[in-house]
């Protein structure tokens, strides 16, 4: 949506200005996760993946900011902030002057700085604080915080699932495979449909990308590219296979699925990677009959064939019902399970840890209500089967992606420090009606690392301690500082524990 950047407040916001002792020329606000208590994880580590400022910086204080405010008249934008309140909270109630005047400014008199994008963050340490550059406009710095949380929780929290999902893979990898070769593709973004539109599909859906390079969401490869690669930059986006969906399985009708199976891996796709839905109607008959049947075309091609079942019960889909010591002979497949039942009939390795992997000519991907601990689930009954983690991969929609608020980790933006009349002022909330979640920091804050290089706080800092540290500029003046690759910030969180 296209609207006069200015606009995009909390209406409550608005009175704040004059609200403000006389005399306030500056304000210090941070944006902190406070905790993690709504977040469940069998890998959980008490700590955030910070990602996703460096594309709202972009994005919202510098090219919409430009776009839709100061590259217009200010007749246009000053009288539709005047119209609009004007009809919000009554006429002449609020002035526009301010509005004007940062305007003939020409730029956001603000100095944002904050920790390196990808770094792991511990509840309650700030990952980024704002504060005002010009006197006249302390008004600016809180006035953004319903804004800047609401585009920046959820890149975050997503980057941190997407985390929490490459630590499974890998713990399971380490136990049962010989390399991590296909840990990349291993989670597969399917979210675009299920997020809060398109801005919100591409943004969150790029935070998948730290940790994967396997997504269906072509808008988050296109936000990655524009705020998270230079020109010239040759840094792999992401990727995906050609797939079917149900419509394309109906269309060709149930009594002549096998055709449709025959056609879409020896003529529409005799080569290469192709993933085709399989449970449109009965899924132990195609993984069963037509599996028996095509096994020639399947091996003679050269890539895989990718079956995805997309109903069910993840788990006993993929490792089946039976308990993992039960090798009866008379087993059915759904006792049996998708992966072991593709072993009978195409075979494969077993490789140095002693685990079994499928044939590449056939794979697994399970794309319907995955979640984290499900993963872990399923790879754990595989491995208790026998086989390697490498031969399923998840596809991690908005079951994931979209079942999580701001609250999920805390996020909460608070004013720590300001001026008036020229006197500095420490301030802080500590709510008696509160268990201590919502108690503030005090002052101005450092955050640096100990000697465990843990990331830790330091509050009510002198103005010069509060130069020191990890929270490095990042905006300032209208301007970008610090600014990182996709690739640097992948890597940045790889390194870490």
């Amino acid at each position: 949506m296209k609207m006069n950047p200015v606009l995009a407040i909390d209406g409550y916001k608005v009175s704040h200005r004059e609200q403000y002792p006389q005399g306030t020329t500056r304000i210090y606000s941070n944006l902190t996760p406070r905790s993690d208590r709504y977040f469940s994880s069998p890998v959980a580590d008490g700590k955030l993946v910070f990602f996703g400022l460096q594309g709202v910086l972009r994005w919202l204080l510098v090219d919409l900011f430009h776009e839709g405010f100061f590259a217009r008249p200010q007749e246009e934008v000053a009288g539709e902030y005047q119209r609009l309140m004007d009809g919000y909270l009554g006429r002449g109630t609020v002035t526009v002057d301010h509005i004007r005047a940062l305007h003939r400014l020409g730029y956001l008199p603000l100095h944002i700085k904050a920790l390196d994008e990808g770094s792991k963050v511990p509840m309650q340490i700030p990952v980024l604080t704002i504060t005002n550059t010009r006197d006249e406009f302390f008004w600016l710095v809180n006035y953004l915080e319903s804004v800047l949380c609401a585009e920046l929780w959820k890149a975050s929290t997503n980057a941190t699932i997407a985390h929490h999902y490459r630590r499974i893979c890998e713990r399971w990898a380490d136990i049962t495979c010989n390399d991590m070769t296909h840990l990349d593709f291993q989670c597969h973004d399917f979210s675009f449909r299920g997020m809060s539109g398109l801005h919100d599909a591409a943004q969150a859906g790029c935070g998948h990308l730290l940790s994967f390079k396997g997504t269906d969401s072509i808008p988050s490869l296109l936000y990655a590219r524009n705020y998270y690669t230079q020109q010239g930059d040759e840094t792999f986006i992401g990727a995906s296979i050609p797939a079917t969906e149900h419509s394309v399985m109906c269309m060709g009708q149930q009594e002549t699925e096998i055709e449709t199976f025959r056609r879409l891996i020896a003529e529409v796709h005799p080569r290469g990677f192709v993933s085709i839905v399989s449970d449109t109607w009965d899924y132990w008959q195609v993984l069963t009959r037509y599996t028996r049947e095509l096994k020639a075309a399947i091996l003679g091609r050269e890539g895989r064939v990718v079956f995805r079942p997309d109903s069910g019960d993840p788990a006993d889909i993929l490792c089946g019902t039976a308990a993992a010591d039960d090798t009866r002979p008379q087993r059915s497949a759904q006792e049996k399970g998708s992966v072991e039942v593709l072993w009978e009939i195409f075979g494969g390795t077993v490789n140095e840890k002693g685990y079994k992997v499928l044939d590449p000519h056939v794979g697994l991907i399970y794309g319907d209500s995955i979640t984290l601990e499900r993963a872990d689930e399923i790879l754990r009954r595989l491995a208790a089967k026998g086989f390697a983690s490498s031969n399923v991969v998840f596809g991690v929609g908005s079951f994931t992606y979209q079942y999580h608020t701001r609250d999920t980790f805390g996020f909460a933006m608070k004013a720590t420090w300001g001026v008036v009349n020229d006197a500095e002022r420490v301030i802080y909330k500590a709510p008696k009606t509160d268990n201590g979640l919502k108690r503030s920091a005090r002052g101005l804050l450092r955050v640096a690392r100990n000697a465990r290089g843990e990331l830790q706080l330091f509050d009510q800092q002198t103005p010069r301690q509060e130069q020191q540290g990890e929270l490095k500029t990042r905006f300032l003046d209208g301007k970008l500082y610090g600014v990182d690759s996709l690739e640097t910030i992948r890597q940045r969180l790889a390194n870490q524990a």
